[in-house]
């Protein structure tokens, strides 16, 4: 899955688009992948993971430069790059206990560079800094860096919330002419989980989970590429009043309404704006007032949100 882009609606996701893709996936569930195999495959050179590590850190894309110095002194021209580098996004508050079993389970699996914590390193960071670095080291002439770059891909370990706000911030790369945008896989962690049921990643997580992050994080490196629709949202309200909106919602600047509008009552002078990306479906109904209650919830009362089965009658309850 790639975030909006400049092609009208336009969005990719690693997804099963035939017959034969879902009889060649099934195959592979039953298939042993070896651990040090996809280790080397989905790992990048350690210059790079520290680089880009530090870059995000400092929030400067020139952090990583004294890796990139001592890397040039060891040769670093001789070194290859990963044949399938990956970087995962994961929310340890989805999936209620899983959360921080899954981070270390992923660690294992490839290197701790490589494993956001999204409350500790949000995707804008990432997009800005960290691919910033790449791009910066490509820009001197370092090939790994820069098929490091053009062959990353993107896993989101989340719910449909953390998955549309991942999407969000690499939509900005379109914006700004920093393409290729890396595709994106999903590990389901969330509640309903809509956008990765509708796009063959699975509606729930799996009951053998821990040799089943091998098969998806060997599958992200190879699924097919599908295009996904998303739209541009912004919503407006009276300036001062304070909103909790989702991370998927970002505030920008207050505007001047235009008083020419004709509606009952009293205008505002000025509006607080909310610009956002909604993917699948947007709703101001039920149902969203549901799922916005249960993103309080969470947040007020997160003894009551530990696992998908529970946050689902937590939902129906709320």
């Amino acid at each position: 899955m790639e975030s909006p882009g400049s092609e009208p609606q336009g969005t990719r996701i690693a997804a099963r688009t035939s017959m034969i893709d879902s009889i060649r996936v099934c195959t592979l569930a039953g298939m042993r992948i070896d651990k040090e195999e996809l280790r080397a495959k989905i790992t990048m050179p350690q210059y790079l993971r520290f680089a880009v590590r530090d870059a995000i850190k400092s929030r400067d894309v020139d952090g990583g430069d004294s890796h990139y110095a001592a890397a040039c002194s060891a040769g670093a021209e001789a070194v290859e790059p990963a044949e399938a580098p990956l970087v995962v996004f994961i929310n340890s508050k989805s999936g209620g206990r899983h959360g921080p079993d899954l981070k270390l389970r992923l660690q294992e699996l490839m290197s701790q560079e490589q494993v956001f914590e999204i409350s500790n390193v949000e995707p804008h960071e990432f997009v800005q800094y960290g691919l910033g670095c790449l791009e910066k080291f490509a820009s001197l002439g370092d090939h790994c860096a820069k098929e490091t770059r053009e062959k990353l891909r993107i896993v989101v370990a989340g719910g449909d919330g953390t998955v549309g706000w991942v999407l969000g911030c690499l939509g900005e790369l379109y914006k700004k002419g920093r393409e290729p945008v890396p595709p994106t896989g999903i590990i389901p962690l969330g509640t309903g989980n809509d956008l990765s049921r509708s796009f063959g990643w699975g509606g729930s997580f799996p009951f053998n989970w821990k040799s089943a992050m091998k098969r998806t994080l060997d599958r992200a490196t190879n699924g097919s590429v599908c295009r996904l629709d998303s739209w541009n949202v912004l919503v407006s309200m009276p300036a001062g009043k304070e909103l909790k909106a989702p991370y998927s919602l970002k505030l920008t600047e207050t505007r001047s309404l235009d008083q020419g509008l004709e509606v009952e009552g009293e205008l505002p002078e000025k509006v607080s704006c909310y610009e956002g990306v909604f993917y699948n479906y947007y709703s101001v109904g039920m149902d969203a007032q549901v799922a916005y209650g249960f993103h309080h919830l969470r947040n007020e009362k997160p003894y009551l949100a530990q696992g998908p089965i529970s946050n689902k009658f937590g939902n129906f309850h709320n």
